[in-house]
C-alpha cells in the first residue's frame, strides 16, 4: 500500500472507524451507518462515542470515504494509541513497554497485521522484528 497517497485521520478518528469495522461492518455499511447517524453506543473500555466520527464524515465526507475505501494513515501516533490501534483493528492484547526511554508496543502480528499496521502508522514509528516472523517491536525511531 503507498503510504503518501493515503488520507490522513487523526488517531482517534482512526480508532472509531477501527471500533465500527470490528463490529463486522462492511466499509458500505460503514460508510452508509455513519451517514444516516445509524451508530450504536459502545461499551467497550474506550467508550467510543461515534457521534465525533459522524462529525468528522460530515466535515470532511470526501477524506472519510477515501478513508474507509482506500485506508489512511495515522496523523501522529502515541505508544498508548498504538496499543489501543491494535487491540481495537485486530482484537489483540498487545503489551505496553513504558520503560522511559524504552516506550514501545510488542504484539505478535501476522505478515498481512504487519503490513497494514506499517501503513497506518505515522512517520516516526518502526516495526521491529523481535522473533523471527511473530513477535514486533514497534517503537519510535528516534529517542
Amino acid at each position: 500500500m503507498e503510504t503518501n497517497n493515503l488520507v490522513k485521520l487523526s488517531q482517534w478518528n482512526a480508532l472509531l472507524l477501527e471500533g465500527l469495522r470490528a463490529l463486522g461492518w462492511s466499509d458500505e455499511v460503514v460508510l452508509r451507518r455513519v451517514k444516516e447517524g445509524d451508530l450504536p453506543s459502545d461499551e467497550s473500555m474506550y467508550h467510543f462515542d461515534y457521534q465525533e466520527l459522524a462529525a468528522f464524515a460530515a466535515a470532511e465526507p470526501e477524506t472519510f470515504e477515501r478513508a474507509v475505501k482506500e485506508g489512511y494513515a495515522i496523523k501522529y501516533n502515541t505508544v498508548r494509541g498504538i496499543r489501543s490501534w491494535i487491540a481495537v483493528a485486530y482484537g489483540k492484547e498487545p503489551e505496553l513497554v513504558l520503560e522511559e526511554g524504552n516506550e514501545s508496543v510488542l504484539v505478535v502480528l501476522t505478515p498481512a497485521e504487519k503490513e497494514r499496521l506499517a501503513a497506518v502508522l505515522s512517520f516516526g514509528w518502526a516495526i521491529r522484528e523481535e522473533q523471527a516472523g511473530t513477535l514486533y517491536r514497534i517503537e519510535p525511531i528516534q529517542r
